[in-house]
């Protein structure tokens, strides 16, 4: 077996906390399979290092390893980016494309922030694990690939599943292995260690001395609870080496860089982010738009259904100004009999024309893909690389919508 001080030296590590080293070792210990591996824990914890020690200590060693952030993926793009995509698969695919699980074949693969992916995106995961079968974006064929999976999240996968966020299907496909890195409150006997790891490094980075701390202020390091974990700890010292000239710091000092409130936020899912509208497409972009303007004229046929129905007061009904022209808003003078003033004659909501009714077009992507493919045909009279230089589609493409349209 590897001496876990080895490893701990190999990859970084700092620590000796009994939740860190159960970490390691099943990290090595699974390593040599190749089953799926799931690593939870909270931001800031380090994660992203224990991929490398699966890859590293498995058979797949001298394969590809690829790391891949699903959550800095646009949602529109995530498919193609994991398993390629052929040429005119969509506007702009002007040739065909590897994905990352082909590119990492008899290799592996760390999908980071993996419960972030679309649940579209998911079903395919789901069926690379399950059978390592994979489509690409536009093609029919499916392909075969050899790669090793492993996972991480910070996100409460069990409360995503409860919210319809992601598939418990894939949960359980993925999670064959499961490994929790402890968050730092529950390592405190690494806090000062990690200190002064980070002080030395910083030290050397800066030409500088390495900051110290008294006792008061290593208690006050160790009690705090560090909500941000590892990232937290290593900016804060990055902040006192540059900031302070004196070298040994003390409470107080340590007090001004720690928040008052290390109160943990909760991890929000995707549809609890504030502002989440960020279109990833034109296409996107104009559906939204079409939409708004689908409420906008709703809104509107209500507003005028509601005044119609409504009776209007006498008072406010408008009139004609005779000595003009135009047409002016104005209490008309009544008789002594409390009648109209026929020097004033009053409209006649009765008179007033009904409005046409405004049917509205449907917003469905085929049904408006087909309605453009129908007018760029007519507008160059059937000539179909025209019309696919119109449409910004390819040849091959265009032939085969017009085959799915039956045009």
């Amino acid at each position: 077996m590897t001496d876990l001080n080895t490893i701990k030296q190999r990859f970084g590590i700092i620590g000796h906390s009994p939740a860190l080293l159960r970490a390691i070792d099943i990290a090595v210990q699974v390593a040599s399979t190749d089953l799926s591996v799931l690593i939870t824990g909270e931001s800031g914890t380090g994660k992203e290092v224990f991929p490398q020690i699966i890859h590293q200590f498995s058979p797949r060693k001298h394969g590809t390893y690829i790391a891949v952030n699903c959550g800095a993926i646009p949602e529109g793009t995530i498919d193609s980016e994991l398993f390629g995509h052929e040429k005119g698969s969509f506007t702009g695919a002007i040739d065909k494309r590897k994905g990352y699980f082909e590119v990492a074949d008899k290799g592996t693969i760390f999908l980071d922030e993996v419960a972030e992916l679309p649940l579209s995106t998911q079903v395919r995961l789901l069926r690379v694990l399950e059978s390592g079968e994979f489509l690409k974006v536009g093609s029919s064929q499916v392909q075969k690939g050899d790669v090793r999976v492993v996972a991480a999240t910070n996100v409460d996968v069990q409360r995503a599943i409860e919210k319809g966020e992601f598939r418990e299907d894939l949960f359980y496909r993925l999670s064959s292995v499961p490994i929790r890195i402890p968050p730092l409150r529950e390592r405190r006997e690494d806090i000062e260690l990690l200190f002064k790891k980070f002080a030395n490094d910083f030290s050397e980075k800066y030409r500088m001395p390495p900051i110290r701390l008294d006792n008061q202020a290593r208690e006050l390091l160790i009690s705090h609870d560090w909500p941000g974990n590892v990232r937290q700890l290593k900016n804060i010292t990055e902040q006192i080496s540059i900031i302070e000239q004196e070298r040994t710091i003390n409470a107080d000092t340590l007090r001004i860089y720690l928040p008052e409130n290390a109160t943990r936020l909760p991890v929000l899912l995707r549809n609890e982010m504030v502002d989440q509208k960020t279109f990833n497409t034109e296409r996107e972009i104009l559906y939204q738009v079409l939409w708004d303007m689908k409420k906008d004229i709703n809104d509107l046929k209500k507003l005028v259904n509601t005044l119609m129905q409504e009776p209007v007061p006498y008072e406010s009904r408008p009139v004609y100004h005779e000595p003009s022209n135009e047409v002016i808003i104005q209490t008309p003078i009544a008789t002594k009999n409390n009648e109209p003033n026929p020097r004033y004659p009053v409209i006649n909501a009765q008179e007033i024309p009904e409005t046409e009714i405004y049917e509205e077009k449907s917003l469905s992507l085929a049904d408006n893909e087909k309605e453009l493919i129908k007018k760029a045909l007519d507008k160059h009279n059937g000539r179909r690389k025209q019309a696919a230089a119109e449409l910004g589609i390819s040849d091959r493409t265009l032939f085969r919508k017009i085959k799915e349209y039956d045009l």
